[in-house]
């Protein structure tokens, strides 16, 4: 056993079965006994204690003291190869947190496919003040007694995608945790296992190749925790960003383009012109061809914007899908001309001049990731190629076939069509660049323009400051936090429940983790449908402080969150939704303070922002009390 210390934080290393237990005041944090630290590669699976040959050592230098591992040589088969790694677990003197190292040294003979490393913590008693925290979409609370299974996790926890909004995850017991951020997330990702009923909740890491090698230092950050819930957590993690000069708010976003105060307080109308299914579309159906095609004129759209107007919606924003003549989710990134049969490029350009008359923002929808082969300029050596030198395809959307566009071309492929826009007089207020901030980032191996997954964020954030530079608001379909720096909005930051069929039972109790961070950074528009009796989306708006959505009216029907919900007057839903915006406008640019569970019921969640606004929703009752912060002269309270 060898055992380091630094002040009130100590890590033990048993030095044959290469587990690590970490303390902090008397606290201990162990690794899960089952745990055997391991790598995948396409053969099966290598434990560390594989290496031919393992040495430790103890390192002291100025900034903190750990231990160094050295695994050297395995053995695959009869085969010697001599792939080698190590591990540096340290305490940093500064802060007291312990840093998990893994390194490449030598990946000569042995292609990885993960590494499962650091292990997950031991977390076995059936207790409710034990649970885990997962940035599960907007966030997820799981207590060790919760009687639902933990399903599967989207886009396999991946980092930088739906299923980990933020590169971290926590657990806390009695007041006592630990956050495990990871730093170097972009071929990173967490695992987690929570059965039905408990009585445990197991979370871990895991590490993927960039471009076929593991090719650099992984990084894991755990802090531990005393006296701590989950607000805490997401305040720590806030304070890690903000020191890396990436907590970008919307006070600066706005004071760079102004807009963003007219998008505050906006309802959200989300409709299109034109839907195209190809026959070679995953989407095509056979039995009834005439749901393939639809059309809605420029002209119906502006009838049906002056209607809203004249109902009284005072603040709203269009996203427009299908635009143009390939109709929706067809041949980008080749888009233009506006679509000829539903007035062309005077019909769209009369639309936008209706928006700017009525007061109102207007956006498109737009693509620069799937890449159609029915695009004239497709050419396949723009592709994104894998490390194995094949390119993805897949024809699950509208537009039949497809492969991916390497990012490093997105920005050039954007400023054509906007300079199109442009000369055509269409004037944009926002525009939407899909599948950038759900999806994963890609990589591409073609030596021409190749891109680590790392350089393809950097490239989908090049795209949204380009529009900003222009005075355009960016925004994609979800929320992420590598985005925040250069996106403005979002399509949603949604529960995962959410995008599930509704009175589909919960994985946990939803916490909005991504808010405490990020509330003022963002415009999130909420969905608003009440989906049964028991269940008013509003309410999830409101205790987030989010922007409405008035009408959503996707282009894929039963997708993407759409679904049937109890019939609602227009009227009701404009008043709805002036609640909702009323409060949006109020608390966008203010931080989410706090979240809580009013004495301990999660059907009761409030939330306080840097205001002094306070939010309080009954999830049982369907009901919610908005108390006034400060520098508000109506009335104290919004109940209803």
């Amino acid at each position: 056993m060898t055992s380091i210390k630094v002040n009130s934080v100590r890590i033990d290393f048993e030095e044959e079965s290469l587990r690590f237990t970490l303390w902090k005041n008397g606290t201990r944090w162990e690794w899960d006994k089952a745990y055997v630290p391991r790598l995948e590669y396409a053969g099966g699976t290598l434990e560390f204690g594989d290496a031919v040959s393992v040495s430790h050592e103890r390192v002291k230098n100025g900034i903190g003291t750990g231990i160094r591992s050295r695994y050297q040589g395995f053995c695959v088969g009869e085969v010697k190869i001599p792939y080698t790694f190590e591990t540096y677990v340290w305490i940093e003197n500064a802060t007291g947190d312990i840093y998990f190292e893994w390194i490449p040294v030598c990946e000569e003979g042995l292609q990885v496919k993960h590494v499962y490393w650091p292990g997950e913590m031991a977390f076995e008693e059936r207790r409710e003040d034990w649970y885990t925290l997962l940035n599960l979409q907007q966030g997820l609370l799981i207590p060790n007694t919760w009687e639902t299974e933990l399903g599967d996790i989207v886009f396999d926890g991946y980092f930088g995608t739906a299923g980990g909004y933020m590169p971290w995850f926590a657990q806390i017991r009695e007041g006592e945790g630990y956050l495990a951020l990871c730093t170097t997330p972009w071929n990173a990702g967490y695992h987690a296992q929570h059965p039905a009923g408990g009585p445990y909740t197991h979370a871990g890491v895991w590490f993927e190749p960039s471009l076929g090698r593991m090719d650099y230092r992984r990084i894991m950050r755990y802090s531990l925790m005393s006296g701590c819930d989950y607000n805490d957590m997401c305040k720590m993690y806030r304070k890690y960003v903000n020191e890396q000069g990436k907590l970008r708010t919307l006070k600066e976003k706005a004071a760079k383009v102004p807009s963003v105060d007219r998008l505050i307080g906006s309802c959200f109308v989300h409709t299109g012109i034109k839907t195209h299914v190809r026959e070679d579309s995953d989407f095509y159906d056979q039995d009834q061809p005439d749901k393939n095609n639809h059309l809605t004129t420029f002209e119906a759209r502006e009838a049906q914007m002056r209607e809203l107007h004249k109902a009284g919606v005072k603040k709203l924003y269009l996203h427009l899908d299908g635009w143009a003549q390939p109709g929706y989710d067809n041949q980008h990134p080749d888009y233009s001309p506006a679509c000829e049969e539903a007035g062309g490029w005077k019909g769209m350009r009369s639309l936008a001049d209706t928006m700017h008359e009525l007061g109102y923002l207007f956006g498109i929808h737009d693509q620069y990731r799937d890449y159609y082969l029915a695009a004239p300029s497709f050419d396949e050596d723009y592709a994104c190629r894998l490390a194995d030198g094949s390119l993805p395809r897949h024809q699950r959307w509208a537009g039949g076939p497809q492969s991916f566009l390497c990012a490093t071309q997105a920005p050039y492929y954007l400023k054509r069509n906007f300079a199109k826009l442009e000369e055509e007089q269409i004037e944009l207020d926002c525009a939407y660049l899909d599948v950038f901030t759900c999806n994963e980032g890609d990589e591409c191996n073609n030596p021409r323009h190749r891109m680590s997954r790392r350089e393809c964020y950097e490239a989908r954030n090049q795209c949204f400051d380009y529009l900003m530079a222009r005075g355009i608001l960016p925004s994609s379909e979800e929320v992420n936090d590598w985005s925040v720096t250069s996106m403005v909005f979002s399509h949603y930051a949604p529960y995962d429940f959410m995008l599930r069929k509704p009175g589909s039972p919960k994985y946990g109790v939803p916490v909005p983790l991504f808010n405490l961070v990020y509330h003022d950074c963002l415009v999130e528009p909420w969905m608003m449908e009440k989906v049964s009796e028991d269940e008013d989306y509003m309410l999830y708006a409101l205790l987030n402080g989010g922007a409405p959505y008035l009408l959503r009216d996707g282009a894929y029907p039963d997708f993407d969150g759409s679904f049937d919900a109890l019939d609602t007057s227009l009227a009701e839903e404009i008043k709805r939704c002036e609640t909702v915006a009323k409060l949006h406008e109020k608390v966008a640019k203010c931080e989410m303070m706090y979240h809580e569970m009013v004495d301990g019921d999660y059907n009761i969640q409030r939330t306080v922002f840097e205001d002094g606004t306070t939010v309080t929703v009954d999830f049982r009752r369907q009901t919610y009390e908005i108390v006034w912060g400060i520098d508000r002269n109506e009335e104290e309270k919004m109940i209803g």
